[in-house]
């Protein structure tokens, strides 16, 4: 399950960022994930309260926003939604498709004190 090295890595963020701007305890973390991030959400959540528990991040809430993914078609010369990779473009069948979004994702927002 790579969720749980994932929130290891933005305690790690919370961590340098606590210590950089003087904060002692986090309460709300909003990140953003992309459709196309490979991220399952409820194992994203649970691995976030285990990985939080005893450190100045326990007890918060981790607010997920999905972001929806969109990739540039070079035949149709024009930006579309996709719900995966490699799938045809919905407009005009072709598949030559360029992700321009939906593939990151980052910590948005903290809420601390």
């Amino acid at each position: 399950m790579h969720e749980m090295s994932l929130c290891e890595g933005i305690l790690q963020i919370l961590e340098d960022q606590a210590a950089a701007q003087q904060y002692d305890k986090v309460k709300t973390v909003w990140l953003e994930i992309g459709a196309l991030a490979g991220v399952e959400i409820q194992a994203m959540e649970f691995s976030f309260d285990v990985v939080c528990r005893g450190t100045l991040a326990e007890g918060s809430r981790l607010e997920i926003i999905q972001l929806p993914a969109n990739a540039w078609c070079l035949q149709c010369d024009t930006s579309v939604d996709i719900s995966e990779r490699h799938q045809p473009c919905p407009r005009c069948g072709g598949y030559q498709l360029h992700v321009s979004g939906g593939d990151e994702m980052r910590i948005k927002e903290l809420e601390v004190e």
